[in-house]
């Protein structure tokens, strides 16, 4: 697998975009999204992530990366994570060759099955999608996207099953645009080692990621595929505050805005980088030391233009990552 675009030394630092309108201001215009993303890439960050869901409103995510791509030149272009569940699998596969296509081969898929729970189970409710079996399904619906991509006519899974397929669209790429997959379950390491580009995850102890990242790599090497060519990435939320019990408060209100839970809750099972830029910067150099290469910020704040700051923030730390 190519090397991401927009680094020239193999460290990438991403930002996840703020597509969800429980992160907006009432007077704010989500059409500023797409000069969040220009003033990222001219800022340095080498990717522009978005995220999938139905816990609240928000832009869909194959809809704003098919506005980035010709407001953006280098960036990759990224989801982080895409519920395909939420689609038809074949029409999935067009959408996605579709955006790789007018992107210029910028696309990177990252996928998941969701969480039980209100973020996730009830969607598959609303998708008309059986809970059972969904890991199966996710990986069976990437072999689908992937066999459509290399031209397949049709295909036979235990739970996909197609004859006679229309022509697809092809992806910019050959082969399609790699596709990582989210999650840290014994169960998710040992299938992204084995079957997929990448694994994005976004565990609260560095120690912990690189305890998984020996695992995803030793069931790459056990499947007969390079281990070195599962992109490392890391998924952090981040916010830069020289203030320390004044960042915990916005970080507080970001969590429960987000996700109904304070943020001694979400630290728990996220990775959350919080304090001055020094401190900001050693707590992600600690999962740089763990093994990640791919880093995913999300900028914790309310409101674009708070949350605009926190990008410009982050972005000064960037030449310091990468040395």
């Amino acid at each position: 697998m190519a090397r991401i675009t927009g680094m020239d030394n193999g460290m990438d630092i991403g930002i996840l975009l703020p597509t969800g309108s429980a992160q907006w201001d009432a007077a704010d215009d989500p059409r500023e999204l797409i000069d969040f993303g220009r003033r990222a890439e001219r800022s340095g960050f080498s990717s522009l992530f978005v995220n999938d869901s139905l816990i609240s409103p928000r832009i869909e995510a194959l809809t704003m990366l098919a506005a980035l791509a010709p407001a953006t030149d280098t960036v990759t272009l990224g989801t982080a994570a895409l519920l395909p569940f939420l689609r038809r699998p074949i029409q999935a596969a067009q959408s996605l060759a579709s955006l790789d296509l007018l992107s210029g081969g910028r696309l990177t898929v990252t996928v998941g099955a969701g969480f039980p729970g209100r973020f996730g189970r009830p969607f598959y409710a609303l998708s008309e999608v059986p809970w059972e079996r969904r890991f199966h399904r996710l990986d069976e619906t990437v072999a689908l996207w992937r066999a459509l991509w290399n031209g397949a006519g049709s295909f036979d899974g235990e739970i996909l099953r197609y004859a006679d397929i229309p022509p697809a669209t092809r992806p910019y790429r050959p082969g399609g645009p790699p596709v990582w997959l989210g999650g840290a379950t014994p169960s998710a390491l040992a299938r992204t080692g084995r079957l997929y580009d990448g694994w994005l995850p976004y565990p609260p102890d560095p120690a912990d990621y690189a305890a998984g990242l020996l695992d995803v790599r030793k069931a790459a090497a056990d499947a007969g595929r390079v281990a070195e060519d599962v992109t490392a990435a890391l998924f952090v939320t981040v916010r830069v505050d020289e203030d320390a019990e004044r960042g915990r408060r916005a970080l507080d209100e970001y969590a429960r805005a987000n996700y109904g839970m304070p943020l001694e809750e979400l630290e728990k099972i996220q990775a959350v980088v919080t304090g001055s830029a020094d401190e900001v910067r050693d707590g992600l150099a600690r999962y740089l030391a763990a093994g990640a290469r791919h880093v995913v910020c999300r900028p914790a704040a309310m409101g674009l233009r708070a949350l605009r700051e926190q990008m410009e923030g982050i972005a000064d730390l960037i030449p310091a990552l990468r040395a």
